[in-house]
């Protein structure tokens, strides 16, 4: 008997870390909301930088996944209808993979999964330092003018009518 309570307990903590990054990025400090957002650049994944600060005057859905996290995969359908429902209006979502097989792991994700997100990578880092993610999903809710208004940690219906009218709402 309690050498099957010890392989529920170690069961659970491998379960609860599986969508841990293996390193905790570590930020200045705790971040806070209505504050502006830190600065990145990701690249997309034909190379391409992209730089935050270039996306003002747009809502940003910063999202920070890995095709390894079953969370990640659970909300992607979602991410898509919302992509989706925001297209033409002035909105962007930036999916930033912390996977370390960087372009080629996401693109064989994306063949063999069948979906597609505006995914970008981030090689050294440093994004995910500066937003201080220590697993994946976290997601940050950017408004037009740069300011850090929500932080999502774990998945989320972005497909829902809630998140869909209050982004909807910030790109007025």
């Amino acid at each position: 008997m309690k050498r099957f309570l010890m392989l529920v307990v170690v069961g659970a903590v491998v379960a609860l870390m599986a969508c841990t990054k293996k390193e905790a990025a570590k930020a200045p400090g705790p971040l806070q909301e209505n504050v502006p957002a830190p600065a990145i650049t990701v690249n997309s994944l034909n190379g391409k930088p992209l730089n935050l600060s270039d996306l003002k005057g747009k809502v940003v859905l910063l999202n920070f996944w890995a095709t390894w996290c079953p969370p990640c995969r659970e909300e992607i359908p979602s991410m898509m209808k919302l992509n989706s429902a925001m297209a033409g209006k002035p909105f962007q979502m930036v999916a930033v993979s912390i996977d370390e097989g960087g372009q080629p792991a996401i693109e064989s994700f994306f063949k063999t999964s069948g979906f597609s997100l505006p995914a970008y990578t981030d090689p050294d880092n440093r994004a995910a330092k500066a937003y201080g993610i220590t697993g994946v999903p976290e997601t940050f809710i950017i408004d037009k003018n740069g300011i850090l208004l929500k932080k999502v940690i774990g998945p989320m219906a972005w497909d829902s009518p809630d998140v869909l009218s209050y982004l909807e709402g910030l790109t007025k």
